[in-house]
């Protein structure tokens, strides 16, 4: 059963063996209207105010000189799994973010770009920061290598974070769901409401995972510097 449960989040959409399921990723383009190219339309207007105010807070995090470009990786990413999010909660559409395969390929190469410059340029900055400041010289060795695990694997906790939380919220929505063929009339209205419920929750969760994988990778750029 949990076999079959599980199978709902495997990608199966195809044409001609060609799987579609990776084209979701790329729906987010669709949205940006033909105007966004000659004049700044209303809804682009209130854009711009939302990557001012990210662009402000990730100047707050960043330690080093900060313009407008050096966080435009950062809200180009938030902007891209957000979009993601969003729109595997319409109907027959796949989460790309949902599968490691795709949350990975995000987190591991800021992270090992991260690492390498740190290490290349900034060698006693980062071996400082394996010992934290007031550590008692017992623990020092075991503080070396708790926070040596702790790098490690900040790729694999980024991306397990996101697709987690993606899996869960849809996970919850199939089971009610599936049980809803079985109830009588009354009980199925009152399923409805909780599956918008479900859904408006979830949509925060798409802004809010978006938003923690954007923070999380903006501080640890800024721990190699």
């Amino acid at each position: 059963m949990m076999m079959n449960l599980f199978s709902i989040f495997d990608p199966s959409s195809s044409i001609f063996n060609f799987s579609l399921n990776w084209l979701s990723s790329l729906l987010g383009l669709l949205f940006i209207p033909q105007s966004y190219w000659f004049i700044m339309p209303r809804i682009n207007a209130i854009m711009n105010n939302i990557y001012l105010k990210i662009h402000f807070e990730l100047s707050l995090i960043l330690k080093y000189n900060i313009n407008k470009s050096s966080t435009l990786i950062f809200i180009s990413l938030f902007t891209f799994i957000i979009y993601n999010n969003f729109l595997g909660l319409f109907p027959y559409i796949f989460t790309s973010t949902s599968h490691l395969s795709m949350t990975l390929t995000l987190a591991l190469p800021l992270w090992l770009s991260f690492m390498l410059f740190g290490w290349i340029n900034n060698t006693n900055h980062m071996f400082a920061h394996l010992v934290p400041q007031n550590t008692p010289s017992l623990l020092m060795p075991f503080m070396v290598l708790i926070e040596s695990i702790s790098n490690l694997i900040r790729a694999m906790t980024l991306s397990v974070r996101l697709t987690a939380n993606m899996i869960a919220g849809h996970l919850l929505v199939t089971l009610l769901s599936s049980t809803g063929i079985n109830m009588s009339f009354y009980l199925t209205t009152f399923l409805i409401l909780i599956q918008m419920l479900l859904l408006t929750l979830e949509s925060a969760v798409a802004i809010i995972q978006s938003y923690v994988f954007m923070i999380l990778s903006t501080l640890y750029s800024s721990e190699v510097n």
